[in-house]
């Protein structure tokens, strides 16, 4: 087995970072990696799942959902081919921080027969994806956390 593990503070709620990792149609304006994102996010449903590496052809694929657990973890299991060819579980991970922040962590566990074949070539551009998405996602849900502060609740204004 083979992993690629990223991590990010991000000076947001898990509440707020959750809402955008779970707003899928919002992914094509804001996510340069994983461009397309559709479907449940409930254990045992399908996905449609379209990611871009930097300078790389997309790729779509159809993984399961094994968790999905608000405000802690959006993991699925994708393969290539058959069971045990070449699998990747990727994982959405929010931990939160005393300060009331993110750390956000994002990962890949590969495994199967081609892995030790196919991957070398794409590690670099996959985690470069996921730093990518990382950035992205902080720079959205930290300029939303701004705005809220900037704006007080108005349900709680008198009408």
């Amino acid at each position: 087995m083979h992993q690629i593990v990223t991590q990010m503070d991000i000076a947001a709620s898990p509440e707020r970072v959750w809402s955008i990792l779970m707003d899928f149609s919002a992914y094509p304006q804001w996510n340069p990696f994983i461009r397309s994102l559709s479907g449940v996010a409930k254990p045992g449903e399908k996905l449609r799942v379209t990611i871009q590496p930097e300078e790389r052809r997309a790729m779509t694929f159809r993984p399961r959902v094994l968790t999905a657990i608000a405000q802690q973890e959006l993991r699925w299991l994708g393969r290539l081919g058959f069971p045990g060819l070449f699998d990747g579980e990727h994982y959405f991970q929010l931990t939160a921080l005393s300060d009331g922040n993110t750390r956000f962590t994002q990962g890949e566990q590969f495994s199967g027969a081609l892995v030790g074949l196919f991957l070398p070539r794409m590690e670099a551009a996959i985690k470069a994806g996921f730093d990518a998405m990382n950035r992205a996602l902080k720079d959205r849900a930290e300029a939303k956390a701004a705005i809220d502060q900037d704006n007080p609740d108005l349900s709680e204004a008198p009408r």
